[in-house]
C-alpha cells in the first residue's frame, strides 16, 4: 500500500462517508472511489461494505486502520526529519581540540549545542594538536577544530574566538622566578620543553620568533604530548617553556611559576576552522552558536582553545 492510499483509505474509514471523505482530501469523489477500489483489488478483500444508506468498515478493513496510520506516520515522520536537517535542527559535527586551556570552552559550547538543537550531535575529539586537527579539518575527518594558527589555508574559513597571552613558564627555584617579568635573552642558555610541533603551529612559532629576536635559537630538551606533562616536565626540572595564561588558570601547575615576557608582544588568536565549501546545515548552526556565545572578543582577553 502506498501513503496516499493509505490517507484515502483512513480517511473513508474515519467519516464512513465517501462525499465527507472527498472533501476532506479535497478530491471529487469517483476518483476517491475508484481509488478504494484499487487498493480492494490490490488486497484481494473488501474494506468497506457499502449500501444505499451507509458505509461500515469489514474486518479486513478494521484490521487495516492501525498499519495504515503506522504508515502515514512514518511518512510524515521522514518528512520531518529531512526538513530539520536542511534547516540545521538535526545532524552531527565532529568537533577537535586539543584539552587543557580548552576543556571549560568546550563544555560550555556542548551545554549551548544541546539546549538550543537537542537534535545535533555534538561529538567531541580530544587530544587534537592545532596542525594535526587543522589537517583533519581538510581532510574531512573532523568538522570543526579549535586552535592556534599562524596560517590558514584558503579552503577552510575561520572565526577568532578570543586572544591569549604567551607566557614563559619555569620551575619554581628557577633563579629568574622572582621576576614580575622575563627577558627572553635571560633564557638564550636554558633548555627548552615544547609541545608537538607543525606546520602552522602558532605556540611552537611563537617560540622560535621570540628567542631568534633575543639573538639566540631555543635548545629542545624534550617534547612533551600535552600540556599537562609539559608543566610535569618542568616542574622536574628538564627544561622552560612557553605557554598560556589559559593554561595557567585552567592546570594544575604545582613546582612552576608562569611568568610574563617583558618584550611587548601580540597575543595569540584562539580561532574555529571548518571548511569552506561544507553544505552541512548543523555545522553553520555550530558556527553560528559558537560565534554568538563568544561574542566579539577584545585583544587581551583570556579565552581557552585547544593547542
Amino acid at each position: 500500500m502506498e501513503v496516499h492510499e493509505a490517507r484515502a483509505f483512513l480517511a473513508v474509514a474515519e467519516e464512513l462517508h465517501f462525499g465527507r471523505a472527498a472533501a476532506s482530501l479535497r478530491i471529487a469523489q469517483p476518483p476517491l472511489s475508484r481509488l478504494i477500489k484499487s487498493i480492494e483489488k490490490s488486497l484481494g478483500t473488501e474494506l468497506f461494505e457499502r449500501s444505499t444508506r451507509q458505509v461500515s468498515l469489514t474486518p479486513a478493513g478494521a484490521a487495516l486502520v492501525e498499519p495504515a496510520k503506522a504508515l502515514v506516520a512514518a511518512s510524515e515522520n521522514a518528512r520531518a526529519a529531512v526538513a530539520k536537517s536542511v534547516t540545521g535542527e538535526t545532524g552531527r559535527v565532529r568537533l577537535g581540540f586539543a584539552g587543557a586551556s580548552i576543556n571549560r570552552k568546550v563544555g560550555e559550547l556542548a551545554r549551548h549545542v544541546r539546549s538550543r538543537r537537542p537534535g545535533v550531535h555534538l561529538e567531541l575529539h580530544g587530544s587534537q594538536f592545532s596542525h594535526l586537527a587543522m589537517q583533519k579539518v581538510l581532510d574531512g575527518a573532523l568538522d570543526i577544530a579549535l586552535g592556534r594558527w599562524d596560517f590558514i589555508p584558503a579552503e577552510l574559513r575561520s572565526s577568532v574566538l578570543g586572544y591569549e597571552e604567551v607566557m614563559v613558564v619555569l620551575p619554581a627555584d628557577h633563579r629568574l622566578a622572582g621576576e614580575a617579568r622575563v627577558r627572553m635573552k635571560d633564557l638564550a642558555e636554558e633548555p627548552w620543553v615544547v609541545l608537538p610541533s607543525g606546520p602552522g603551529a602558532a605556540l611552537q612559532n611563537r617560540l622560535t620568533s621570540l628567542a631568534m629576536a633575543a639573538g639566540f635559537m631555543p635548545r629542545i630538551a624534550q617534547v612533551a604530548p600535552d600540556s599537562w606533562t609539559l608543566l610535569v616536565l618542568v616542574a622536574a626540572q628538564i627544561g622552560c617553556a612557553v605557554s598560556l595564561d589559559t593554561v595557567r588558570d585552567n592546570v594544575s601547575s604545582d613546582g612552576v611559576v608562569f611568568r610574563p615576557l617583558a618584550e611587548p608582544q601580540r597575543p595569540l588568536e584562539v580561532q574555529m576552522l571548518w571548511r569552506a565549501g561544507d553544505p552541512s546545515p548543523a555545522l553553520r548552526a555550530v558556527v553560528h552558536m559558537a560565534q554568538t556565545l563568544y561574542g566579539s572578543p577584545r585583544r587581551g582577553d583570556a579565552t581557552g582553545a585547544s593547542g
